[in-house]
């Protein structure tokens, strides 16, 4: 064996464990994918998206043996699928073990994607059939057109790591699904005639761990992008296109929001990282460090754009900006292919695209395969959730949604256990926790679900004597509202205490690992009413309204009837008469 054949050996082995290693990269992204949609989203739904992106990977392993290692990889059936088979049953000891690991890895992304748009109204079953559905069928099927040696790779389509296959298939598949499932309560603010009036914000509770998630998904994109070079030279300049773009976007994503909100959009730069990063995917290895200045820099204004139009034009909640990421930046980054490419980049010797001189025809082909896999994703994805929307139900109900996936999906009181998830630095001035918004603030404005929600009665049994005993749970800062709305209605004699309660109350005790906990408390403010020529109900609904904020936990009411009283009589002789009347 000769020296050069020695360093060609050694040359295919190191490649080949950066294989494996860029897949592992890419599998950590999953924590990425998790950390950033849990930050964006409300804490009473965490536990909910960590489960799911746990399972998308646990169910797409699945669902990848079965059959989707088959389709995208298997012997190529006229162009369009590939032949399924079990080789890794039947053939282990000649199966291509590396292969399905680094495809694996790429297919869970395309199912995480999806999560994010659809995330706190979504119901847990549904998400796991639809995710199971792109795992075996549409992924694996249209990225064998790309990859596999289907009728997009004999045409010279190119898509390096997945601008088009991965990262648009799971926005198109996350625009569908959010817009079929409709925005969560209280992003839309309606007239009487149901027409939208205001878009508003509802932020997430953890921009830390979001800005976390990015800097996770941020690494993993050197093994997303870089893991199929064949070269030293190539993967550097992989590494180079990997960084610049993603930069780029952020610095003119924050330079487009402070010109245009008047303040850098913290939020808005993250999602623009990753918006540079799913363009230069596509382009990373036929591109220069000049093309990837341009895609980096249309990116970041893309990510705003696509914001605002999902709000205002589209009238689509997208919790964490998936569409605007993934769909829209995957589409520039395919055709960003047909414009940028140039055989001066390393490994590169015959793409090149419209602006370095290369014609027309490698930008018709980029197009052509983008609109084929959207076309292809649109009807597939429709069909899927519209079967489950039959079968299961797509969305949660209203009172689920209220409360929170953690609690009504997964039995989890909260993914946050000895943490107050609100501010009660002031009690007295106590701010309301955007995590408890029922998206209505009037009271005569909001259905009975959402006053039942905001502030629950429990009681209201008639009794003999007539007489009730109405105790009233209530925030500090909604006391003196309370307390006019009680003498208003002639009601002048209150026993108030201040007492300490939890946000929601259940019937039973919530439990973490078969162990029942006990419930954060908050400052509260209880006052007893008595009434018997007053009718009860006439004053637990002056409660109802003086409470109501829009918000879940402003109040609780309990109503008891009162058999045995005392009834206390003076008189000028000063003396007291007391009366069972039993």
């Amino acid at each position: 064996m000769t020296l050069e054949t020695v360093f060609e050996t050694l040359h295919g082995e190191v490649f080949a464990v950066w294989f494996l290693i860029g897949a592992a990269l890419v599998f950590w992204m999953q924590a990425g994918f998790a950390m950033v949609e849990t930050g964006f989203t409300r804490a009473k739904n965490a536990g909910n998206i960590l489960m799911k992106n746990l399972m998308d990977f646990c169910i797409g392993t699945v669902m990848f043996i079965l059959i989707g290692f088959g389709l995208l990889l298997g012997e190529d059936l006229i162009g369009l699928i590939g032949k399924p088979g079990f080789d890794i049953f039947t053939n282990y000891a000649n199966f291509d073990w590396s292969n399905f690991v680094f495809n694996l890895v790429f297919c869970a992304t395309t199912a995480t994607i999806v999560s994010g748009a659809m995330a706190e109204r979504t119901r847990f079953l549904s998400y796991c059939v639809y995710s199971a559905v792109i795992s075996a069928l549409i992924y694996p099927i249209e990225a064998h057109w790309v990859w596999g040696g289907g009728w997009l790779a004999q045409m010279g389509f190119h898509d390096f790591a997945g601008s088009a296959c991965i990262h648009m298939v799971g926005g198109v598949c996350a625009l569908i699904g959010a817009k079929l499932l409709g925005p969560r309560l209280g992003k839309f603010s309606k007239d009487k005639n149901g027409k939208i009036t205001k878009v508003n914000a509802i932020p997430g509770h953890n921009l830390p761990i979001g800005c976390l998630g990015v800097f996770i998904l941020w690494l993993g994109w050197y093994g997303f992008n870089g893991a199929a070079a064949t070269s030293v030279e190539q993967l550097g300049s992989v590494f180079v296109t990997t960084t610049i773009a993603p930069a780029v976007a952020t610095v003119v994503c924050m330079i487009f929001t402070w010109v245009k909100y008047g303040k850098p959009d913290v939020s808005m730069c993250l999602n623009a990282s990753l918006a540079g990063l799913v363009a230069i995917t596509a382009p990373c290895d036929v591109t220069d460090a000049l093309g990837a200045i341009i895609i980096g820099a249309v990116s970041g204004v893309l990510v705003v754009f696509g914001v605002w139009l999902l709000d205002y034009v589209l009238r689509v909640d997208d919790p964490v900006g998936a569409v605007a990421v993934h769909c829209m930046n995957g589409i520039w980054g395919t055709i960003a292919v047909g414009l940028f490419s140039t055989t001066s980049a390393p490994g590169n010797d015959s793409l090149t695209g419209l602006f370095y001189g290369g014609g027309f025809r490698l930008l018709g082909v980029q197009l052509l395969g983008m609109l084929a896999i959207i076309a292809y994703t649109a009807v597939t994805i429709t069909v899927t959730f519209l079967i489950i929307r039959a079968i299961f139900g797509l969305r949660v109900s209203e009172e689920e949604e209220i409360v929170g996936l953690d609690s009504t999906e997964h039995g989890l009181p909260s993914a946050y256990a000895g943490f107050s998830l609100m501010d009660i630095a002031n009690t007295m001035t106590m701010d309301e926790n955007e995590n408890t918004d029922l998206g209505v603030s009037e009271y005569a404005d909001a259905t009975p679900v959402q006053r039942d929600a905001a502030v629950a009665v429990q009681g209201i049994t008639p009794v003999s004597s007539g007489i009730y005993n109405v105790s009233i749970i209530a925030k500090l800062s909604r006391y003196e509202k309370l307390k006019q709305a009680m003498n208003d209605l002639g009601v002048t004699g209150m026993t108030v205490t201040q007492v300490m309660g939890c946000g929601i109350q259940k019937g039973a005790g919530e439990r973490y690992r078969g162990v029942e906990m006990d419930a954060t408390l908050l400052p509260k403010v209880k006052v007893d009413v008595v009434v018997s020529k007053i009718p009860v109900s006439a004053v637990v609904e002056a409660a109802k309204k003086a409470l109501y904020t829009g918000h879940i936990g402003d109040g609780k009411i309990f109503v008891t009837g009162v058999e045995n009283v005392i009834k206390v009589r003076t008189g000028e002789e000063g003396y007291a008469a007391l009366q069972d009347v039993e």
